[in-house]
């Protein structure tokens, strides 16, 4: 069976605003995150994705009062990231009013974090987010949003998550974040080969054509995308019907 493609709007959120830059730098102010939300909502967006850009880096959690403020405006499934360290953060999230966690840089330095929180919450609930830039033929894997550089290749990193209990793949093109030129189908095609579990391609979406061949080519589940739908560039109901248009399914 043939799962329906979603669409993901994704809040990158600092100091309780939407922000959003190119290749993870020149930010710039987008709006307040919970009008956002619930105009995606409105719009059709299958889920929401809020990620607390500056929390690892910050070395503390994400901000409650937004997630709560979120949650509270948004009747489908919301997922929140950043600085989630423990099961406590996650537990704290949870009953906040999140559907799922994303967790990035606090699995790398302690993968067992995957294995318990999938264990107590159900690997429904644990996003495994990366993100990757390219050197050389591989993609190496960054942590503390995008500012330090590891020795971890992003898809044997993506194997082991699946396999220590995350239930998708949230894998950002550090190279294509912002630039509109597309996503990055190679990685995701690589991917593709070898997970058994969703992947959410972030990063590149400019035009329809990028989203379309994101699943065409890179054999995505779901396309997460930013400026394009803040700044009313796209639509999701122009996401959905030219999607549609290329045979695949997605949620009405």
């Amino acid at each position: 069976m043939t799962l329906a493609i979603r669409i993901i709007p994704c809040l990158d959120v600092r100091d309780g605003r939407v922000v959003k830059g190119i290749n993870f730098k020149d930010i710039v102010d987008a709006g307040d995150p919970a009008e956002a939300a619930k105009r995606y909502d409105l719009e059709g967006a299958d889920e929401i994705c809020m990620l607390d850009i500056d929390a690892s880096y910050e070395e503390r959690s994400t901000t409650i009062e937004t997630v709560k403020s979120i949650a509270s405006q948004v009747f489908i499934p919301f997922t929140v990231g950043g600085g989630i360290n423990t099961l406590n953060d996650i537990d704290m999230l949870l009953k906040s009013g999140a559907d799922k966690v994303s967790i990035n840089t606090s699995a790398i330095q302690n993968p067992k974090l995957i294995m318990d929180a999938s264990k107590e919450y159900g690997s429904q609930c644990i996003v495994l987010a990366i993100d990757a830039k390219k050197e050389g033929d591989d993609w190496i894997v960054y942590t503390h949003g995008g500012k330090n550089k590891t020795n971890l290749n992003a898809v044997t990193w993506a194997k082991e998550g699946q396999d220590l209990g995350a239930g998708e793949i949230l894998m950002t093109s550090m190279d294509k974040d912002g630039t509109k030129s597309g996503f990055d189908n190679d990685l995701y095609h690589e991917l593709s080969k070898i997970l058994s579990i969703p992947v959410i391609a972030s990063g590149g979406a400019g035009e329809l054509s990028h989203l379309v061949d994101a699943v065409k080519e890179g054999r995505v589940d779901a396309l997460l995308a930013a400026s394009i739908f803040h700044y009313k560039e796209i639509s999701i109901t122009k996401v959905k019907r030219a999607l549609k248009e290329a045979g695949f399914e997605t949620r009405t």
